[in-house]
């Protein structure tokens, strides 16, 4: 599918394969320096196509034999591939076997056969596998794997594949083999190989049919007592996934190995998921409740994986959303059903959607904008966005609004009855759930919807209200438009359900529904109304747009205290606090910004409020991300952004203080650590509350605060509890924040984990003076850092770049310097992460002066660099475009 090495592929030009490959029989022998890989495939001609040469895909491998049913045979190489031309003529099949040979210790890009702590591990996806062997290596090439592992025993006790072990035995030497067989046909990126010294926590379950299945969680020898919280999430998974949907585990056994060189967080390899240690080791000691609850998350999405993405794969990587899309919104509804209660359901949508609006939204307005469904790529690997998982699992999310949960279900049986061990599209999906459901919205506006999968940019819908007090009839008109994203100028309209409420004077419900809007303006009235009511609008964000409606103050604090719909009731204080950063960044520079009594009283209220959960209290509370708060303005001051929204919090600080304080007394103490949504919300509350009061401390220079969460910093039983004082004193800028730093780092300083927190904190600190740049490049020469692992590159330098954006954007353009050099250096390591930094100034454009020039010029030094990778070119090379 690519010619060259800069070629841009469309997806427009799509063509089955020429050759299909029905079976692979891999044999490894490992080596650090120099594995050899024999690769026996047995190939035929595609029979729809004309006879063409067989061109495979291979990177960075030495050739050593090609041989065609047994006999030599010539070849040639072109721009990395395997070009076969004398192959049998006919449909028959024939054999095809490849002797080659790699150096997986020399490997720093973390793709195909890697070496990471004298372990081997792969990671295929999207286009690793090449890195292997020669292959077809593309998603609708789907073969049957027997795989057969030798390597030094002593040096590599464990060795794992895909599938159901089928024998194992000693060579000579002192080595082992280990041979694997898949019953299921895979595409390559699925493909996975582990070993070396690694310890198991097992457990047997037993599947609704009655059939026994073997879990392993595989991890270095003295991080199993961390494994526990990742098997117990195994076990939810396959427990749900079983119930929801009736999708069994399909295998004898499923691994999961854990790795700490890994550059995503895991890889759905079937049976044989690889994940990053960080989405596995978890403890009370070292792990907080966000760590305990991604981990759930992460090790459900991965095993979801096995039926939508596995199971059914994509036709090409145009639709990955397809199994992405279709698997975060899997692994959501799977969070929110484990959660249980309502409110604690509420609050797991809230935490979504925010990370939607904070950098889905954002990337949907920059250069990087991209359908669902892409319609070219230059690097694939750019393209596993946000915008293909969050919006993605919108988009499906909608699908079920539209259909009904149970007829989600219905949908997903079809899909599975018509679709198993194909490779298919996002067309095929959504006509599975659509045709499932024939009475449905979906059914009757199907080819109106899939413009979610074709158009790019996020959606604007603009309400105005209007009321009829003679007759009680209020009437709602909803406009949508979406603005030109690049290569697309004009958008049609969307399918966009929205569902709305509407509140009376009491704060009581009069009226709620659904309303899915198709055309550019529509409206809908509610008559017999004794008042004019509040509109709530949107009520759990039931489509991923951009909300625009000009409520009063009176309007959202009525919203704040009396909604029913809990992403409603967040969203009002969202917008409260919104509107009062945006008016101060926009007054005169340096003009003071004074929060009102309204909102002071209304945070108040939700804070004391005897009934609402912690953990909703603690995200009414958080004030709007900086990024978030940026993106509503055309022109960005990111300092302005950081100075505004720093103040607001200082005075939140102040003006609560009393309440801070009883709120941190009131939910300190959780007993015995569990990390469940109340134990984890009592704590979330009691860590934003003791920043506050910490943040107040420093004002007053009253040293009580500090010392208090020192002491807590001290005493903690729980890594929850511990970090959350540390950033406390951190953030507030106090003192003890140094002498806490050193502590916690001669605590932790042999989890890795660990330490990528330590990082962290230090880097995303707030920027007092311009003191952040220069500990981050001081942090640079620490002995714990090493910008070849990318959870540790990511923990100091995206901790900067990407997080941090009012020490980030300097006037002196020394982060952008600082962001360039890094890019260029981990772009000759490892090109993926490379690419991901590189985002960190795609909205550059958006940047007031200096930091527009600067920025503008710190891109273009990079795009000046001869060797880049296109992973990294493509990036840049977009954000210059006009």
């Amino acid at each position: 599918m690519r010619e060259g090495q800069n070629a841009v592929i469309y997806r427009a030009d799509y063509q089955p394969p020429p050759y299909w490959i029905d079976a692979v029989e891999l044999v490894f022998d490992l080596d650090p320096a120099k594995t050899r890989v024999l690769n026996r495939m047995k190939v035929r001609r595609n029979p729809d196509l004309p006879a063409q040469p067989l061109k495979l895909d291979g990177e960075e491998l030495n050739l050593a034999r090609v041989l065609v049913n047994g006999q030599g045979t010539s070849f040639k190489l072109e721009g990395g591939r395997l070009v076969l031309e004398n192959l049998p003529e006919g449909h028959e099949p024939f054999e095809l076997e490849i002797f080659t040979t790699c150096a997986p210790a020399k490997n720093t890009q973390l793709m195909g056969l890697y070496v990471s702590n004298g372990s081997f591990f792969t990671q295929c996806e999207a286009e690793g596998f090449r890195r292997i062997t020669y292959f077809l290596d593309r998603p609708d090439v789907m073969a049957s794997y027997t795989v057969t592992l030798r390597a030094d025993k002593r040096l590599y006790p464990v060795l794992l594949s895909n599938g159901n072990r089928v024998g194992a035995g000693e060579l000579d030497d002192g080595r082992h083999w280990a041979r694997w067989v898949d019953p299921h046909r895979k595409p390559s990126y699925l493909f996975a190989l582990v070993a070396g010294q690694l310890v198991c926590r097992e457990q047997k379950v037993l599947s609704r049919g009655g059939k026994e299945h073997l879990l392993q969680v595989y991890v270095r020898a003295g991080d199993l007592d961390k494994t526990e919280h990742a098997m117990h999430s195994l076990m939810a998974s396959v427990a749900w996934d079983e119930a929801r949907f009736g999708l069994p585990l399909d295998l004898e056994r499923f691994m999961v190995v854990a790795t700490s060189d890994f550059n995503m967080g895991a890889m759905e390899n079937k049976g044989l998921n690889i994940f990053n240690t960080k989405y596995v080791l978890a403890s009370q000691a070292t792990a907080t409740d966000t760590d305990f609850a991604n981990i759930e998350s992460v090790v459900g999405h991965e095993y979801f994986h096995n039926w939508t993405g596995n199971r059914i794969t994509c036709r090409d990587w145009f639709q990955l959303s397809l199994k992405e899309g279709l698997t975060v919104f899997r692994d959501q509804e799977f969070s929110q059903d484990l959660a249980g209660e309502a409110s604690a359901r509420a609050v797991k949508r809230i935490e979504d959607v925010r990370v939607l609006r904070t950098a889905q939204f954002p990337e949907d307005a920059g250069p990087m904008a991209h359908p669902v469904r892409p319609d070219q790529y230059l690097e694939i690997n750019n393209f596993y966005t946000v915008t293909i998982y969050e919006k993605g699992a919108e988009v499906v999310r909608m699908m079920q609004t539209l259909v009904g949960r149970d007829g989600f279900a219905r949908g997903l049986k079809l899909y599975f009855e018509r679709h198993d061990g194909q490779a298919v599209t996002c067309d095929e999906f959504a006509q599975a759930i659509a045709d499932a459901n024939p009475q449905s919205k979906l059914h009757e506006l199907l080819p109106q919807f899939k413009r979610w999968y074709s158009q790019a940019g996020t959606p604007r819908v603009k309400a105005t209200s209007q009321w009829d007090a003679a007759t009680g009839t209020y009437r709602l008109t909803l406009s949508q438009s979406c603005p030109p994203t690049p290569g697309q100028a004009d958008k049609a309209p969307f399918v966009i359900p929205v569902a709305w409420g509407l509140l009376g004077p009491d704060g009581r419900e009069v009226a709620h529904g659904l309303h899915v809007l198709t055309q550019a303006s529509e409206t809908l009235a509610v008559e017999g109304l004794a008042a004019e009511p509040v509109p709530s609008i949107l009520r759990g964000f039931s489509a991923p747009v951009i909300l625009e409606f000009d409520y009063s103050d009176e309007q959202l604090l009525a919203l704040l205290a009396h909604d029913t719909d809990p992403f409603n009731r967040w969203e009002a204080g969202q917008r409260l606090a919104v509107n009062r950063a945006l008016a101060a960044i926009r007054g005169e520079a340096g003009a003071a910004l004074h929060l009102d009594a309204p909102f002071i009283e209304a945070m108040r209220s939700i804070l004391r409020h005897p009934t609402l959960d912690a953990a909703f209290k603690e995200l009414v509370l958080t004030l709007p991300a900086e990024t978030y708060i940026a993106e509503q303005l055309d022109v960005v001051d990111p300092q302005r952004v950081h100075a505004v929204r720093e103040s607001m919090r200082e005075q939140l600080a102040a003006a609560l203080l009393h309440d801070w304080a009883w709120a941190y007394e009131a939910h300190k103490d959780c007993g015995a650590y569990r990390p469940d949504p109340v134990s984890a919300g009592r704590r979330a509350l009691a860590g934003l509350a003791l920043t506050h009061l910490c943040i107040a401390a420093r004002r007053t220079h009253d040293p009580v605060w500090p010392g208090k969460a020192y002491q807590r910093f001290k005493d903690a039983s729980n890594m929850t509890d511990r970090f959350n004082a540390l950033a406390a004193l951190v953030i507030s800028g106090h003192e003890l924040a140094r002498s806490a730093l050193e502590r916690f780092h001669a605590m932790f300083k042999d989890e890795p984990l660990v330490l990528d927190k330590w990082f962290s904190l230090q880097a995303g600190a707030p920027d007092r003076g311009g003191n952040i740049l220069p500990a981050v490049r001081q942090l640079m020469q620490h002995p714990d850092f090493n910008i070849r692992n990318p959870n540790r590159a990511r923990s100091l330098v995206f901790s900067y770049c990407s997080a941090n954006p009012g020490a980030f954007h300097r006037p002196d353009a020394a982060g952008y310097v600082f962001w360039s050099e890094r890019v260029i250096e981990l772009d000759a390591i490892n090109p993926q992460v490379a690419a991901r930094l590189a985002r960190a100034l795609d909205r550059w454009r958006k940047l007031a002066e200096p930091q527009r020039s600067g920025a503008r010029e710190a891109i273009a030094r990079v795009a000046a660099k001869a060797d880049l990778s296109n992973d990294v070119r493509e990036v840049v090379t977009r954000a210059l475009a006009e």
